[in-house]
């Protein structure tokens, strides 16, 4: 099938499919940036070339103005309010699997290492987690370093054609499935993300299997070590994950359940049990929207058994199981080619408080503006609303609401 959307201005030309870097049957689209055109006609920029190498990255910095006065959270990634925050740089170096061919098995890889405040929400134990784990400061927004290192893919594929219609097995750490805003700057339609993805996993570890039955569906299935924990840490469980991908023949419909993650383990450090599924619809080739929904909870967490506090998450003698569940949904709009306007609406409910700190529903609206200045700079001003229904849960518990503007800006490199 064609493409079904506009990039730019939109993050991505294809419906959603998460632990491969394009559909299988998909070319690469990936545009070349500054620092390829600079060694492009050098020997080794002719050498990658020839071997189908990419090298590129971008830096993101964002400043927000906020009615708290501490903490942001559970907005994220701008979690300290009224300044400028150096998020992300990004550095990636990467092959992609040539998926259009049928005639030989090809292989490819992606090393994509960040550094900045964003490293809190993206790492994984055992993989440089000590400066987020061992490092807390008395008195900050989050534990750990202010900025830090992530090395947040590794991971190699093979593309085998003669599977089906086409498979991709994946080893390494990949980026968790379903979600709607992935974890990079680029590749996200506003400059925050929703409570619901703030809350939920954020990288896995294992082998995936990626396998294209025919142009309308996709299946996958791997095994991962439980959720933002290395496979080698003593934190690690062996956890299922599978996905089914099905796409409309008029490519005016995607949709995507997936059971994230599932294992029979206690809660021990992010082993959370997930439910989740997507749901995108094309109104034309300028408009679209995109709906997530998911069940999550774990099971023994210290803290949330029988006889706590009321409204004092974790204040229980005894361990027990606490879940969250939310929905979300985008409405995306193409205003030109160099422009995007969307607009994000989320209900989500953290039952017992063991995600966002405070057991208490949220509701959430976005309006945010993608500008593309040039094909290696974005700007995106956004305004954003918060609230909590059960408890005050914003800036330390003394609002029941929030209101934030921010505005970013990504450069390609």
């Amino acid at each position: 099938m064609s493409a079904p959307l506009d990039s730019p201005a939109f993050p991505s030309a294809e419906w959603q499919l998460g632990g491969a870097s394009f559909p299988i049957g998909a070319p690469d689209e990936n545009s070349q940036y500054p620092l390829e055109k600079a060694v492009g006609c050098t020997a080794l920029g002719q050498w990658m070339q020839k071997h189908r190498i990419e090298a590129f990255g971008w830096v993101n910095v964002a400043g927000n103005i906020s009615s708290s006065n501490f903490t942001n959270f559970p907005l994220s990634y701008q979690v300290r309010p009224n300044r400028v925050e150096f998020n992300q740089v990004v550095f990636n170096i990467q092959r992609i699997v040539d998926t259009v061919q049928t005639d030989h098995v090809d292989w490819g890889f992606n090393v994509s290492t960040l550094y900045g405040y964003d490293y809190h929400f993206t790492t994984m134990k055992g993989v440089f987690s000590n400066q987020l784990l061992n490092n807390s400061v008395p008195n900050t927004q989050l534990p750990g370093h202010i900025y830090g290192i992530d090395p947040m893919l590794f991971y190699a594929d093979l593309y085998v054609p003669w599977v089906a219609e086409g498979m991709v097995i994946r080893f390494g750490r990949w980026l968790s499935l379903p979600d709607i805003e992935a974890q990079f700057s680029p590749n996200n339609y506003l400059v925050t993300h929703s409570i619901l993805y703030t809350a939920d996993p954020y990288t896995q570890m294992g082998v995936l299997t990626t396998t294209r039955l025919n142009a309308q569906w996709t299946v996958q299935v791997g095994l991962h070590g439980s959720d933002d924990t290395a496979v080698w840490n003593r934190s690690a469980r062996p956890t299922f994950q599978a996905c089914v991908r099905w796409v409309s023949s008029s490519n005016n419909d995607m949709l995507y359940p997936c059971i994230n993650s599932v294992n029979g383990d206690n809660y021990n450090y992010d082993n959370l049990q997930m439910y989740v599924a997507t749901w995108g619809h094309r109104f034309s080739q300028r408009f679209h929207m995109l709906t997530e929904a998911y069940e999550m909870y774990a099971r023994g967490i210290p803290g949330y058994g029988p006889g706590g506090a009321p409204g004092m998450a974790g204040s229980s003698p005894f361990p027990g199981t606490a879940g969250e569940f939310g929905i979300v949904n985008y409405l995306n709009f193409e205003l030109d080619t160099n422009n995007m306007l969307s607009f994000r609406n989320e209900f989500y409910n953290d039952e017992k408080g063991q995600r966002t700190g405070y057991a208490t529903r949220y509701s959430e609206h976005t309006l945010g503006l993608t500008h593309w200045v040039s094909q290696d700079l974005e700007i995106r001003p956004e305004l954003r609303y918060d609230h909590s229904y059960d408890e005050a849960a914003f800036d330390r518990g003394k609002r029941d609401y929030q209101v934030v503007a921010l505005i970013d800006a990504i450069l390609h490199y």
